[in-house]
């Protein structure tokens, strides 16, 4: 019997050093960023959110750097907006320049290259979607003689935009904002488009606005290895 005590002993303690043992294994680090995968000498990156005390704005979860790819896509755009890739300006953001937008105009085709920005420096990017008066068919005044039936037409959307401004500010100028000031003035009084919904695709994100439009944004970063071989 105390031999059979003593067994029983040892291997109770056996056991509770096995539990032990079990419960103090180290913790897995993932290592990995969030909604990535590698491709080509590039880490290809979905992560991008809305801050919910801004509920308009997309930003990247890390900020981008230099010789980033930042690939945007809009799926569906309405004639009368304009999404928008805007970079602080000043220390305090209290200015912002704008890097690239787009229209209904630049949806589809094959020539996808318009749609790839590549990042030259590190800054805080961010990007909206801006209505806009409709202009598509209007003219921007009568021709030459007072009574000539001829008019002057400046295409379906603005095209020249003011290049420093607050942010989340898309100020048109040229010829085709002049003849539409009033209708511009009462647009600027209003925000940028509430994101409705953002999901993520694999390594891609995708929001969808107030009003159905859709994009399709990922960041494309080159791995170490890569970016050590381009010096």
């Amino acid at each position: 019997m105390k031999t059979t005590g003593i067994a029983l002993s040892g291997w109770l303690a056996l056991t509770g050093f096995a539990a032990s043992a079990q419960t103090d294994l180290p913790a897995v680090n993932v290592t990995a960023p969030p909604f990535s995968s590698q491709h080509g000498g590039y880490l290809i990156s979905g992560d991008f959110k809305v801050d919910p005390r801004m509920p308009s704005v997309v930003f990247p979860a890390q900020a981008l750097v230099k010789g980033d790819i930042l690939n945007i896509e809009p799926m569906s755009l309405q004639d009368n907006e304009y999404l928008v890739l805007q970079e602080c300006a000043s220390a305090d953001c209290h200015e912002a320049s704008i890097v690239r937008f787009w229209t209904a105009d630049n949806i589809g085709g094959d020539d996808a290259r318009y749609n790839r920005v590549r990042i030259t420096h590190e800054n805080k990017y961010f990007i909206w979607l801006k209505r806009l008066p409709e202009v598509s068919g209007q003219s921007c005044g009568q021709g030459w003689f007072k009574f000539s039936n001829d008019t002057t037409r400046c295409g379906s959307h603005f095209t020249s935009f003011q290049q420093l401004s607050p942010p989340l500010m898309l100020i048109p100028n040229g010829v085709l904002a002049a003849f539409h000031q009033a209708a511009l003035q009462k647009a600027m009084q209003s925000g940028p488009v509430r994101v409705r919904q953002q999901a993520h695709e694999g390594a891609t994100y995708v929001v969808t606005y107030e009003g159905g439009s859709v994009a399709r944004i990922q960041r494309m970063h080159v791995t170490r290895g890569d970016r050590q071989d381009q010096r």
